[in-house]
């Protein structure tokens, strides 16, 4: 039960906490390059939020998973 609960607070933060970033990395200057095309800056962020995103539909999966198991 912990461990589930444990699970949703962390889909819980990563889905209201990463995608706040995405505005204000957009639209920092180090996001696109002289020639105007995006950067690995830009690029590197988007990752990184996709990625806290998919490890919050996990997380809900699984904290599911646990609660139906038990």
């Amino acid at each position: 039960m912990l461990a589930a609960i444990v699970l949703f607070v962390n889909a819980l933060f990563n889905a209201v906490v990463w995608p706040r970033f995405y505005p204000r990395i957009a639209n920092d200057p180090r996001a696109r390059g002289t020639d105007g095309r995006r950067t690995a800056f830009y690029r590197v962020h988007v990752v990184l939020i996709t990625l806290a995103l998919v490890l919050a539909v996990v997380s809900v999966g699984t904290g599911i998973a646990l609660l139906v198991i038990a």
